[in-house]
């Protein structure tokens, strides 16, 4: 890949400093067995790397076309999926989503205690599509725990048995599980965006996997990009890790036997797409481009700026509304939040270097993104450790990258 710093407005002697910090800090100590970061200002590709090892047990370095799980990643893709409809007059955003899920008609909200039982009351307003979007819909991740183990989202191989389903299926059963709260009135992390794609499905009247790649994946030459990685490309998959009680990094799925392999019955719209960095950073070139591609259109320039506005009520962070033990891909302090994407209101807010304005999101093997449009950049990180957030990576990488912008 034709890398050129300079034509970014970037110091390629800082850049450098990115690999040094990641062998230094990570590789060399094993804590993570590889890894790939993708930087790209003012459409220059400013700095590209493959680090270590995709497949560690085998020896396998990581490639420039490794095809990474990228868990939560799957959320914005979904979301865009979704506005390529609104595009199209089908829905609002504050639409109930019981005009689209029939089923949905009667939630429930769990409200307090009574000796013991939670009282089931009506909802004080219905559920809408933004709220799905946004993670407020009042349902969690399974029915079971309000709180979120990171490890479940999108995996497969320890998915909960909400997600041993097809999209339809999930939520029929869904539609039995009281709510945690009133729509709207907290956010917390979230099956709502399998909701979407399932949304997507209705709308449509296509299978998820389908409208994706005819309407997103092809268009933008997404050719790695899916719901599971083909024979012919399964030499290319990454292996992926955790930590153990000693820290000690161990493999949870073997890309010679994963289910990855073979086509999921659960098409999940918040986790379950496989990617390569150059694929993600094509679906971010979209987005800074405002929809556009290379001359491919999937979304109107309006339409990815209401996505990626902060839409918490009264322009608040998620740290006023998540609920006490929830989790966020991004942390809390100075995040608004948009549609299916985190958004920053600021460095001084965040008390992390960058810009006010830019969204982004990560994923539960400690994948991440950024789009900053202020600075027309984008940061792509790939490796696979479950769960994130064992390692601050976007906090270290945005200390490294934005200082390298010299003009």
């Amino acid at each position: 890949m034709k890398v050129d710093a300079d034509a970014a407005g970037m110091d390629a002697e800082r850049l450098a400093r990115i690999d040094e910090h990641l062998r230094r800090r990570y590789l060399e100590p094993g804590k993570i067995a590889g890894c790939q970061v993708a930087v790209l200002r003012r459409g220059s590709l400013a700095h590209f790397s493959s680090l270590g090892y995709a497949d560690r047990e085998r020896q396998v370095p990581v490639r420039d076309d490794t095809i990474w799980r990228i868990y939560s990643m799957t959320k914005p893709v979904t979301g865009v999926a979704l506005m390529t409809l609104y595009e199209r007059g089908m829905f609002q955003l504050t639409d109930p989503v019981s005009r689209f899920i029939p089923e949905w008609a009667g939630l429930k909200v769990a409200e307090g205690a009574r000796n013991g039982a939670p009282q089931l009351v009506d909802p004080i307003r219905p559920m809408n599509v933004r709220d799905l979007m946004m993670h407020m819909s009042g349902i969690g991740y399974g029915p079971e725990n309000a709180d979120l183990d990171p490890a479940l989202i999108g995996g497969r191989n320890r998915a909960p048995s909400l997600l041993d389903a097809d999209l339809e299926t999930m939520v029929r059963r869904l539609a039995s599980t009281p709510l945690r709260f009133h729509p709207g009135a907290h956010w917390l992390y979230s099956l709502g965006i399998d909701v979407c794609g399932r949304l997507v499905e209705v709308l449509s009247g296509r299978r998820f996997d389908e409208f994706l790649s005819s309407e997103i994946f092809g268009p933008l030459g997404m050719d790695d990009t899916g719901f599971h990685v083909p024979e012919v490309d399964a030499h290319r998959f990454a292996a992926s890790y955790a930590r153990n009680s000693r820290k000690e990094l161990i493999l949870v799925d073997d890309p010679a036997a994963s289910s990855y392999l073979h086509p999921p019955r659960f098409l999940s719209g918040g986790g379950g797409l496989v990617s390569t960095t150059t694929d993600y950073l094509r679906f971010c070139q979209m987005l800074l481009g405002r929809g556009e591609l290379e001359g491919r259109r999937v979304l109107g320039s309006k339409t990815v700026e209401l996505m990626t506005l902060n839409h918490l009520p009264g322009g608040g962070e998620l740290g006023d509304f998540a609920l006490s033990g929830g989790y966020g891909e991004v942390g809390f302090d100075g995040m608004g939040f948009g549609l299916t994407m985190a958004v920053n209101g600021g460095p001084v807010a965040s008390g992390v270097i960058g810009s006010k304005g830019e969204y982004s999101w990560g994923g539960a093997a400690s994948t991440i993104f950024w789009v900053d449009p202020a600075e027309e950049l984008i940061v792509v990180f790939m490796t696979q450790l479950l769960p994130s957030g064992a390692f601050n990576f976007r906090g270290q990488l945005k200390t490294l990258v934005y200082p390298a912008i010299v003009d």
